[in-house]
């Protein structure tokens, strides 16, 4: 989440006033302060330059537009980083999509009896030797990328953005208990899809 430095929240309230007020210079305040860490966010939901300035640009946009909905209840800046979001999930769910796998593949089998089907081992949390902290980021990403989209959501909300379960399940629309189980089944797929990358 973004957390402007010590002291600024603050100001918030004040830049918040004269941006409503319509004061272009306090519109500027707030795009130099909060752009770059925007930026990012965008970057690691969309994975695309182009596709995460867009997305930045229409969330400054539709903030200001509705500037009359920040009630100062959360910091400007958590206010902003929630509006990219929705942007950037609204822009996944337009482009075309990588082909995903079916998830269920990848989850734990069960017999009659309830036990594993398949013996589970031991996660190994440690990826091989040959594989740069770089690799096992893209790795990693290409993995997200394959499960279907609401799985891909939850996960990139919830463990990578690391918004609580009740802001990922308000963003999303959806209820607390659909994200606990979207989330654990989208670590279970996850964690499939690894092993067999780095086998």
């Amino acid at each position: 989440m973004l957390r402007p430095h010590s002291g600024w929240h603050m100001d918030e309230a004040v830049l918040a006033t004269r941006i409503r007020a319509g004061d272009g210079d306090a519109f500027e305040t707030c795009v130099r302060t909060y752009c770059s860490r925007l930026l990012m966010v965008a970057r690691r939901i969309l994975r695309n330059e182009e596709d995460a300035n867009d997305a930045v640009q229409d969330a400054f946009l539709s903030a200001f537009r509705g500037m009359s909905q920040f009630q100062g209840q959360s910091q400007l800046g958590t206010w902003l980083h929630r509006i990219v979001v929705n942007f950037c999930l609204m822009r996944r769910r337009i482009r075309e999509r990588h082909p995903s796998v079916s998830i269920d593949a990848l989850l734990p089998q069960f017999d009659a009896s309830g036990h594993h089907q398949h013996p589970i081992g031991r996660f190994q949390a440690s990826p091989p030797e040959h594989l740069s902290a770089i690799e096992l980021r893209l790795k990693v990403r290409d993995c997200i990328d394959r499960l279907p989209a609401p799985y891909q959501e939850v996960l990139m909300l919830r463990d990578i953005e690391q918004f609580d379960t009740e802001t990922v399940a308000d963003t999303l629309g959806v209820s607390i208990a659909v994200v606990k189980t979207r989330l654990h089944r989208a670590r279970q797929a996850l964690r499939s899809l690894l092993e067999s990358t780095m086998k």
